[in-house]
């Protein structure tokens, strides 16, 4: 009765998570992340209630599956590996059902069968070696140390200290201190070496004694238990053949050294009477670290810091000027010549220091056209040239999505590294972002020592500042809610993108503002369930399939012909302001007496129109204006400058939401000035008109100055603009890249400029599903 009873609990949560999915009720969004946080706080209370949860999860999805009704299939799967991960005393028949539905999910198109695939490779290691999952997630995310898995991961929180409230910065920072407090190195041991052998034994696990006889070992007999545990573990993980009951022999080994022969026999044969059920062995959080975001190269110092650890890197003022020792390529491989002091003739090489070789051999007959001992010219390989080639977009971030490792971009240099930045803001702060993850990129092509080492991925969670009710009347207020939803216009189209992203994160603004009006409490003897980190926990965990968008660039021309051009890129939004000031030289022309000037400025545009079919067409108009608006961000979901994938010549373009129109696509509204003429004189009205651009130029033609406005940040304004161009930023092309051009003839080179079209830069944030068909 008690079994049911807790079944039925379990399935009415399960229930409403996927009703309110499904329903998508404005009214209840703000509770929808709660269910899902309830349900997996129901299983780590009381771990004996996981293999329940995992027969319903499996249901509702062959139900799915049945029915045809994708939208909860993959929340479903990311809450099912969610459990298994954490999970102990699984039966094999429920990985196994798991497995097979895993498989039967490869036939729906993406991205349901890639993330199906990517849980179908994790349940098969987990099923040769249990424990595994958890044992790499606690190794990586904590930077324990251990040879067999060498990889770490750190979590960088990044917060604009001028967009987030300083009540908002502080309580983040003391939940996630709070929460880390009790997870020294030590604790994190002794989770996995008792996870893992409950995992393996199972019953005949005495955990609770298991975990008293950890907790009093010493650490150096605690970090022999935790290698023993790894190298077991990662030999059966590795090696597929391997025998599964040497495996458990080897863990049962461990497991006798630490209670003795005659307490693990004890508990072979009937177990640990005193234990009604399983105890709970935490999951630890992630290791997090906070940063407020005053300095424009701080993202890539914290890089550097991670890849370095502060102990062995000094900081200086210009990063750029050290040598950074493991950091950068090795210099036989990069460098670009060598001087040569020979004359480049073959009679003048010495003797013997190159053995002749042999009459009528291949050498021999091509050693007239070689040149002996000349400059040696040594490059990067073809795949670190073209980074088109590589897994996934050029530059930091791969496709994360695939299971697969990221492998080696450099001859024996593996990226053991990833540094998870998530962001909190609005969209002014992704602006932000997108300028770092600019200069990092433009800094990789000068300075090749991050991209080989470290895998970036990024994460966005929206945090918009509060409405205020009630200030300046009925007006002023709806101009605060147009304001407070123009901020989150990317967060918005994450969500219509990603359902799950939706009910997830997106409704952690009021949360986080909620916990930001508590009062601190500076008690950490009590646990406590820490509702924002957690769900920051499982969206840098669960969250692998991105979402890419394009970066422009934009040339400024200023009416001052002693300044110089500028140049700056954006994400989401460029909008344009007629001032009211004009040229100095035209404030004395003459005005005909009675003439009612005319309100905004005679523009000239110039653009290449987007078209379906991505030919070239150009358009050229005149007319006045007041303003106008490019959005890189589409008012539709059928519209997008997005793509699921980035492009790739080798394989054909994935279907998108955005596959109508070109990724590379502005959706400009100008707002035009009409003139009409009656009986009571001329009069003006606007209207605004839209169309779709791939770039654009735009020119004011009657002395009046623009103001331009990026990413909706007022400090990021530029004044007395007489011209500007926006295109997409391009892909930062390495000097090597350059170089090679010098060594090819004419016609070679044409060919290149014309096969090396400059690709686009492309942005990626992570989200859980990437976009639903």
């Amino acid at each position: 009765m008690e079994a049911s009873a807790v079944e039925l609990d379990l399935q009415r949560s399960v229930q409403a998570v996927l009703r309110q999915l499904r329903a998508q009720a404005p009214d209840l969004q703000s509770s929808q992340g709660m269910w899902r946080w309830s349900l997996h706080k129901k299983v780590d209370r009381d771990p004996g209630k996981s293999p329940a949860l995992v027969r319903i999860l499996l249901r509702e999805l062959e139900k799915a599956e049945s029915e045809d009704t994708r939208q909860v299939v993959i929340p479903l799967l990311h809450t099912l590996m969610y459990v298994l991960t954490k999970a102990t005393g699984i039966p094999e028949e429920l990985y196994q059902r798991t497995y097979t539905l895993c498989m039967r999910l490869l036939t729906l198109p993406s991205p349901y069968c890639t993330i199906a695939l990517d849980c179908a490779i994790r349940l098969k290691t987990e099923t040769a070696a249990p424990g595994t999952l958890y044992q790499r997630l606690v190794i990586a995310e904590q930077n324990l140390r251990s040879e067999l898995y060498p990889y770490q991961e750190r979590v960088l929180l990044f917060v604009d200290p001028e967009l987030v409230s300083p009540s908002v910065c502080s309580a983040l920072l003391l939940e996630i201190e709070a929460a880390q407090i009790q997870q020294t190195p030590e604790a994190c041991m002794r989770h996995v070496v008792s996870h893992t052998l409950q995992a393996a034994l199972g019953e005949a696990c005495r955990t609770e004694a298991l975990q008293r006889k950890l907790k009093a070992s010493p650490r150096r007999a605690l970090e022999r238990y935790f290698h023993a545990v790894v190298a077991a573990v990662e030999q059966m993980a590795s090696e597929p053949s391997s025998s599964r009951v040497g495996h458990l022999e080897r863990l049962e080994e461990i497991y006798c050294s630490l209670l003795g022969p005659t307490a693990a026999a004890r508990g072979r044969c009937g177990g640990d009477p005193l234990q009604d059920r399983p105890p709970n062995i935490p999951l630890p959080s992630p290791h997090i670290t906070l940063h407020l975001w005053t300095d424009e190269e701080q993202l890539w110092k914290e890089l550097v810091l991670f890849l370095r650890p502060r102990s062995l890197l000094r900081l200086s003022a210009d990063l750029e000027a050290l040598d950074l020792q493991g950091l950068l390529p090795d210099r036989t491989l990069a460098r670009e010549s060598v001087l040569s002091t020979d004359s480049g003739i073959e009679r003048d090489f010495p003797l013997g220091a190159e053995e002749p070789p042999t009459t009528g051999s291949p050498e021999m007959e091509h050693a007239g056209l070689q040149r002996k001992g000349g400059i040696k010219k040594r490059v990067w390989p073809p795949d670190i040239l073209m980074p088109g080639s590589w897994d996934g977009p050029p530059g930091l971030h791969r496709r994360t999505g695939r299971p697969s490792g990221d492998g080696e971009l450099l001859p024996g240099v593996s990226r053991l590294h990833t540094a998870r930045v998530l962001v909190l803001g609005d969209d002014r702060m992704l602006g932000r972002l997108a300028r770092a993850y600019h200069s990092l990129r433009k800094r990789e092509t000068q300075m090749f020592c991050l991209t080989p080492r470290l895998s970036l991925q990024l994460y966005y969670i929206p945090v918009l500042t509060p409405e205020v009710a009630g200030h300046g009347g009925e007006g002023g207020g709806t101009l605060a809610s147009s304001r407070h939803s123009e901020l989150g216009e990317l967060a918005a189209f994450l969500g219509r993108a990603d359902p799950w992203y939706e009910s997830t994160i997106n409704t952690l603004c009021p949360a986080i503002h909620k916990l930001a009006e508590m009062p601190p409490s500076l008690d950490t003897s009590r646990n406590v369930d820490p509702f924002i980190l957690d769900v920051i926990t499982y969206y840098v965990r669960m969250g692998t399939q991105p979402i890419y968008f394009q970066i422009y660039m934009v040339k400024i021309f200023f009416s001052d012909l002693s300044q110089d051009s500028a140049e700056d890129i954006f994400l989401t939004e460029l909008k344009v302001k007629i001032q009211e000031s004009k040229f100095p030289k035209d404030v004395s022309s003459p005005r005909r007496r009675g003439a009612v000037e005319s309100p905004g400025a005679e523009l000239s545009l110039g653009y290449q129109k987007a078209l379906l079919s991505h030919r070239t067409r150009e358009v050229t108009i005149s007319l006045r204006a007041t303003g106008l608006v490019l959005k890189a961000l589409p008012a539709r979901d059928t519209d997008g400058p997005f793509i699921a994938a980035p492009p790739s010549h080798s394989s054909p373009p994935t279907p998108t939401v955005a596959s109508s129109t070109d990724h590379t696509c502005l959706n400009v509204s100008v707002t035009e000035v009409v003139k009409s003429s009656n009986l009571a004189g001329r009069s003006f009205s606007t209207v605004t008109n839209t169309f779709r651009a791939a770039n654009i130029q735009i020119q004011s033609q009657d002395q009046r100055l623009m103001t331009l406005v990026l990413d909706k940040d007022n400090r990021r304004t530029f004044r007395d603009v007489v011209r500007f161009e926006v295109v997409p930023c391009p892909e930062p092309c390495s000097g090597a890249q350059k170089s090679k051009g010098l060594w090819l003839s004419s016609h070679q080179q044409e060919m290149e400029r014309t096969r090396a079209k400059p690709k686009p830069l492309l942005m990626p944030i992570n989200t859980f599903s990437g976009i639903v068909q």
